[in-house]
């Protein structure tokens, strides 16, 4: 399977599957002299693991990190990290009714159709469990990030949207975020995601949701303006996740309902003398370069396919049939996709830093219109 590699200086290679012995990844392009522990990896793998509410998975992975090269005496060497991650709690038993069943909205076919072979318990590599593997690397590209730009980098996510339910943009509080089991910005709706998630629950189905990643303090000059887009490339990035079906910028698809007016983010020197702007209509990135505005992105992911309810499907050979999938499976997946988004948008940005770094060098300072 080619494609398992992701970045060109900060480049990631994921390896591993669902219920395999153990999956992780390898980072090659990491400056050397940054500190790193596996402390400072296993925070956000925490986050990220299974089991922690009664609306994800019950699958009870601890999900810890080894460093197994790359690091010494707590700074990287500049040689390629190598992180392992352990499965501890796979029950392939659960899956040995669908062998040879396809689950509907599931990559079970296309795999098959591709290489003629599939991992059908829990999916392999289009299992979501592949993502701790990036969760890792995003904690790495984190510590680049602050060993190259400061400790005023922040990177966040939270959910907007769950099914049908949004929140309310006016009640967001990021300190919220980490209070509930949903990373719900809107104290209010997360009570009633709640009820709402325990009848999906109950009833043995899933739904979607929507995801919003910001990132502040990244300077003004990353990306390029052609086939390089920071934008692009984000876009990208994101759309690699499990079940990912829609990414937008910024305003996104509402941008296409604004006037010019309106969607234009206007410009004034600040009273530091350095240029600012009045909205962010553009997600922080113009021409596929960053601006040095918050980075504001969206992605929608879909309701997980694995569901109790009998769905119309076919096996391999040939038959018409009905499938149902047992096991342990998140009512919405996109629970735990928030730090994956926030993984690959670390990932994203210390790529393109060391690009910017490598073409350019540093960053042009004040702000000097001639």
């Amino acid at each position: 399977m080619s494609d398992n590699s992701f970045g060109r200086l900060f480049r990631v290679t994921t390896w591993g599957e669902s219920h395999g012995p153990a999956l992780g990844c390898v980072i090659d392009g990491v400056p050397p002299l940054v500190p790193l522990s596996e402390a400072d990896i296993q925070h956000w793998l925490d986050k990220r693991k299974p089991g922690t509410s009664r609306f994800v998975t019950q699958r009870r992975e601890p999900d810890q990190v080894k460093i197994l090269s790359g690091v010494f005496e707590g700074k990287t060497t500049g040689t390629p990290v190598s992180l392992l991650i352990e499965n501890t709690d796979q029950r392939s038993k659960d899956y040995s009714e669908i062998q040879d069943k396809f689950r509907p909205g599931h990559a079970d076919y296309a795999y098959w159709r591709k290489y003629g072979i599939r991992d059908y318990r829990g999916g392999g590599r289009s299992s979501a469990r592949e993502t701790a593997a990036r969760v890792a690397a995003g904690a790495v590209a984190r510590q680049v990030l602050r060993s190259l730009l400061g400790d005023g980098v922040q990177i966040r996510g939270a959910l907007v949207q769950v099914g049908e339910k949004h929140i309310d943009p006016a009640n967001w509080r990021w300190d919220s975020v980490e209070q509930n089991p949903f990373w719900c910005p809107d104290p209010k709706a997360a009570m009633e995601w709640e009820e709402y998630l325990d009848a999906i629950r109950k009833a043995g189905s899933s739904v979607g949701a929507v995801i919003e990643l910001r990132a502040s303090g990244i300077p003004a000059g990353l990306g390029e303006p052609i086939y390089g887009k920071l934008d692009a490339e984000l876009a990208a990035s994101l759309m690699s996740i499990n079940a990912v079906k829609g990414v937008e910028i910024g305003a996104g698809f509402a941008s296409a309902s604004l006037t010019g007016e309106s969607n234009a983010d206007e410009m004034r020197i600040g009273e530091d003398g350095l240029p600012g702007f009045t909205s962010n209509q553009a997600g922080g990135i113009l021409g596929g370069i960053s601006t040095g505005q918050e980075i504001v992105a969206r992605f929608a992911v879909k309701p997980t396919s694995s569901i109790l309810n009998p769905r119309a499907t076919i096996d391999r050979f040939g038959n018409q049939t009905e499938i149902v999938t047992k096991g342990r499976h998140d009512p919405c997946v996109g629970l735990r996709a928030v730090p994956v988004g926030e993984a690959m948008l670390a990932c994203l940005l210390a790529d393109h830093l060391l690009r910017h770094r490598g073409q350019v060098g540093g960053f042009r300072e004040g702000f000097d219109p001639r």
